[in-house]
């Protein structure tokens, strides 16, 4: 074993531990997950569209941090290993090849010295560990974590063929982006539907537009439900991964005064459908709220949340 620029452990097989750079590595990472797409084994890496819509959405509306903050392992030239926020410091994730599990040990090192937060006087990081990962979970106890009650489950819903059909209100009706890619109605219906407040800053139209500038962003399978007044109401983001045929939900948000009428489900499973008609024989959501639940989704794993704080 060695040291390399970081200060961490690496095996003498030349990996290398490294700054991302966004404009060389967002698309190799990307790459990596689908290289290392399972959702059966010990260790559970992110799905690829969350690593996009990540960089499109969340960042752009609510990061405040430097993408070089996150860590890349990588050896010929190949990424073996990611460490990285989402939406701000002090919550760290881990994306491993399964050969390069013993890993772990030199990404927790770095998180802890490049990904914490400070609360008073005190260093604190959150990491996110498979409930199935015994090692991984070992590793955080040695290291001084906690285990937290809340934690990130990942659901499944296979997709029927044929399609059941898809109900909505009377006077409502699906539209995709295609259809229709009214910015100032997107804004106003995500706005509302996360419970931001009544009126949305008219900033955020650039957001949305950023958002729309992702790379496999697909108009026609992202949904909204159309009200009788002509206003978006509803909205489901989704993700087509055609390689392992794959569709991936988010966002979804539903405006506050339309809730509980089935609009948002109803969304949902056009979207689905739709990638249904794309390839896709299985979709996910990163949650198991009722909603998705009661449409046929299964939780097939989750992500507990480990805390640790020093000084």
């Amino acid at each position: 074993m060695q040291n390399n620029k970081f200060g961490h452990t690496a095996d003498t097989m030349d990996i290398k531990t490294r700054p991302y750079a966004r404009e060389t590595d967002f698309d190799k990472v990307g790459q990596f997950l689908i290289r290392t797409y399972d959702t059966t084994a010990d260790h559970v890496n992110w799905l690829g569209p969350r690593w996009e819509y990540m960089h499109y959405l969340k960042h752009s509306l609510i990061g405040e941090y430097d993408f070089s903050v996150i860590g890349i392992w990588e050896t010929g030239g190949q990424i073996v290993a990611v460490v990285h926020p989402e939406e701000k410091m002090g919550l760290a994730y881990f994306e491993v090849a399964p050969d390069h599990s013993a890993l772990k040990n030199d990404m927790l090192t770095y998180a802890e010295k490049h990904l914490h937060k400070c609360e008073d006087s005190a260093k604190v990081l959150t990491i996110l560990i498979n409930d199935r990962d015994d090692r991984f979970q070992c590793l955080a106890t040695e290291r001084g974590y906690v285990k937290q009650t809340w934690g990130e489950p990942m659901s499944h819903f296979i997709i029927p063929d044929p399609f059941p059909e898809i109900t909505l209100p009377d006077g409502f009706r699906l539209k995709s982006l295609a259809d229709d890619n009214d910015l100032v109605k997107v804004h106003t219906a995500m706005w509302r539907g996360f419970n931001h407040g009544d009126n949305p800053p008219a900033d955020g139209i650039e957001h949305r537009r950023f958002m729309q500038s992702a790379p496999n962003f697909r108009k026609d399978l992202n949904i909204v439900v159309e009200a009788p007044t002509g206003q978006f109401v509803s909205y489901c983001g989704m993700w087509y991964e055609p390689v392992h045929r794959i569709a991936y939900v988010e966002p979804v948000a539903t405006d506050p005064d339309y809730r509980r009428m089935g609009l948002a489900s109803a969304a949902v499973l056009e979207g689905i459908r739709r990638c249904g008609q794309q390839g896709a024989t299985v979709a996910y959501v990163g949650t198991n709220k009722r909603l998705y639940l009661s449409m046929g989704f299964q939780q097939i794993y989750n992500r507990s949340a480990w805390r640790r704080e020093w000084t």
